[in-house]
């Protein structure tokens, strides 16, 4: 993989990232690390539907771009409340989409 695919990519997370951090409350801050709140469930909902509204993403690339914050049982049964509630669809690839 060259190293400007792999600047892409990771330049996605680090937006995605802070997308995040914009929800949650950011306890500590420097060049290295980011201490914040983990978010409750309502919060997390909130969170995917966001990130789902930039684009369809596996179960995989929402674990990866909240890594550290939500483990993959969470978001798993947030999806399944959000997809209860009609605010977001499996497609028949696995990607998770935002509904309207």
């Amino acid at each position: 993989m060259s190293s400007s695919k792999r600047k892409k990519r990771s330049m996605g997370k680090e937006e995605s990232l802070n997308e995040v951090e914009k929800k949650l409350r950011v306890l500590y801050s420097d060049k290295e690390v980011v201490v914040m709140t983990a978010p409750n469930e309502e919060e997390l909902k909130e969170i995917l539907l966001d990130l789902l509204s930039q684009k369809p993403m596996n179960l995989k690339e929402l674990h990866s771009a909240l890594s550290g914050i939500a483990s993959e049982d969470k978001i798993r049964k947030a999806l399944s409340d959000l997809a209860e509630k009609n605010l977001v669809t499996l497609s028949e690839d696995g990607k998770y989409a935002k509904l309207g």
